[in-house]
């Protein structure tokens, strides 16, 4: 095969998509047929929980499922027995069900695995104070395990802070249009990390029925605008309008994963031949589709055409790039910079501290063993590549988190002996990650 036919690859189907979907179907009353949905460890952990809260799920096919929804919002348990909320390692699970389960009824007790238990979730219980939902930190004070006792949202005014996670917002997003009465959500804080994730909860609720009204602080006071015109958010200009509505069932189909499919379009990027992604909508939200500016930005070729996207080989240079929107991405970034000239500077990602592991310091620990220079800063990486050495056996430390994996996976491109210390737990977020690399790296080598 020649050296120039692009490798074939299908894109997996989107996480953040699938959880935000699971969630509308399950508050929508009526049954939803979701289809194209992740299965991954995390979306059925957020199935799992809403399931407690009163949602059905029945399995059709892979990535298909009939969805029934909650009759009348989450369904919590007593005092002595809340409903029971295993998030296990899902941070997207635990941030987001915070929210819709203060808009529900009764006690919800949330907890998990893992590193879950030293991951933040102070903001919602602060921002919903004021709504008279109560949240009991059970050991450390704005940590898991939780119990959230609730009577509902009432409505009215709300200020969230997305220092640490835009999920926090999300949540209480979703939960807002079971509010008794109008929500309005400000932004509040000093800035807002993971904004294009927002825009992907407000097409879900849009999706079902249930929309949210954007507004932006302009010379006249705030005015709607178009969410998905909306790059950035900056506290104190932006909030959202929520009326009190019903989700409404319906069929949809997952779009492809920008997050997931950026070791790929890399691959493309550092490696012998072209590989073309399948399934990933050019105007889709979601803000990991930044991996192609930053590979072009870095060197590499990208083509679009009708049967996907194409990333080809060329001379990559280094590049200083602002990823506080898409802090997902940094792995592939940081792996692909080895193979450039020149450094490479990740920055405004200090929320990479309180993901599966503390992802930056893991970066910059486990990259340093191919030999390239790292180093770090509280919300910033640098990479210096150097020489990477065909045959160099290296055993890398996943910590569990499986972007530790999937990203230094790129470096068998090189011609590296890389392995890994648990490499399943890329069932987290893609279970076929390894069957869908395999042909790849094989591609690759012939």
């Amino acid at each position: 095969m020649s050296a120039t036919t692009p490798i074939q690859v299908e894109a997996p189907p989107s996480k953040s998509a699938s959880h935000r979907a699971l969630i509308c179907a399950a508050l929508a009353r009526g049954e939803s047929r979701l289809s194209g949905v992740l299965e991954s460890q995390d979306t059925t952990r957020t199935m799992g929980c809403l399931a407690a809260c009163g949602a059905a799920f029945r399995r059709e096919a892979q990535g298909e499922f009939l969805v029934r929804g909650m009759a009348d919002g989450p369904r919590g348990g007593s005092q002595d027995a809340p409903a029971d909320l295993n998030v296990g390692e899902s941070g997207t699970t635990c941030r987001l069900l915070a929210g819709v389960a203060a808009a529900g009824r009764g006690h919800f007790r949330i907890h998990g695995e893992g590193r879950m238990h030293q991951r933040p979730l102070g903001e919602p219980a602060r921002a919903l104070a004021g709504q008279g939902v109560s949240f009991r930190f059970e050991e450390q004070q704005g940590f898991p395990p939780v119990v959230i006792e609730t009577s509902g949202l009432p409505g009215g005014q709300v200020e969230v802070r997305l220092e640490e996670s835009s999920q926090y917002l999300s949540g209480i997003l979703l939960a807002a249009p079971l509010a008794k009465k109008p929500m309005t959500i400000a932004l509040g804080g000093t800035k807002a990390v993971s904004w294009p994730y927002v825009s992907l909860t407000l097409q879900a609720m849009a999706d079902f029925g249930a929309p949210a009204v954007v507004e932006a602080l302009g010379d006249n006071g705030f005015a709607p605008v178009d969410h998905a015109s909306v790059a950035s958010a900056e506290p104190g200009r932006l909030r959202f309008r929520v009326m009190p509505a019903a989700y409404k069932p319906r069929a949809l189909r997952v779009e492809g994963d920008w997050s997931n499919a950026s070791y790929f379009l890399a691959a493309g990027a550092v490696g012998k031949r072209p590989v073309r992604v399948r399934g990933l909508r050019r105007d889709s939200l979601q803000g990991d589709r930044a991996i192609l500016d930053i590979l072009q930005a870095m060197g590499a070729r990208v083509e679009w055409d009708e049967n996907g996207v194409t990333i080809s080989p060329a001379p990559l240079a280094g590049v200083s790039v602002d990823m506080g929107a898409c802090p997902d991405l940094a792995p592939t970034v940081a792996v692909a910079a080895c193979f450039a000239t020149g450094p490479t500077t990740i920055t405004n990602v200090a929320h990479l501290r309180i993901k599966e592991s503390d992802r930056l310091e893991a970066l910059a620990q486990e990259i340093a063993k191919t030999g390239c220079a790292t180093a770090t800063t509280d919300d910033s990486l640098t990479i210096t590549p150097a020489p990477l050495q065909q045959g160099q056996a290296v055993e890398f430390a996943t910590r569990s988190d499986h972007r530790l994996v999937m990203g230094p996976a790129l470096f068998s491109l090189a011609g590296l002996k890389v392995s890994f210390d648990n490499p399943a737990c890329v069932a987290k977020s893609f279970p076929g990650f390894w069957d869908a690399f395999g042909p790849v790296l094989a591609g690759q080598e012939g």
